[in-house]
């Protein structure tokens, strides 16, 4: 059943990155990758070092599949300070690789580890 499960959830990703998935040049310094990603947001739940919690959305999300994410001739997973690039409209945005606190810039979107969510905010326009 797994593999059913495994083939479906495959299907489903290539689906989505066809349909709703944007080009993106993702870089650590000098190296970069062209890809498709599928862009979202996510709303983190932070402790407020009070004892209570508040809320914050990230700017912009991108769902990567994780074996794309090739810089320097090998496969990576997402750094804090990385940086993304994608066009919206008119405009070249940048987002930076981050997350509030001490929450991780990235984790796995599904079972098999095979889509990357990577959170980011945005720090300017080219």
């Amino acid at each position: 059943m797994a593999n059913k499960l495994r083939t479906g959830m495959d299907w489903l990703n290539r689906k989505l990155k066809q349909h709703a998935g944007e080009s993106l040049v993702y870089s650590r310094g000098v190296h970069s990758v062209t890809l498709t990603a599928i862009p979202g947001k996510t709303l983190l739940q932070l402790n407020d070092d009070l004892g209570g919690v508040r809320v914050e959305w990230t700017d912009r999300d991108y769902l990567i599949t994780a074996s794309e994410l090739i810089l320097n001739g090998s496969v990576t997973l997402p750094q804090r300070g990385d940086q993304i690039r994608e066009v919206i409209g008119s405009q070249t945005k940048v987002y930076e690789v981050t997350a509030p606190g001490p929450e991780p810039v990235w984790r796995w979107s599904d079972e098999g580890q095979q889509v990357l969510r990577v959170h980011t905010k945005e720090i300017g326009v080219e």
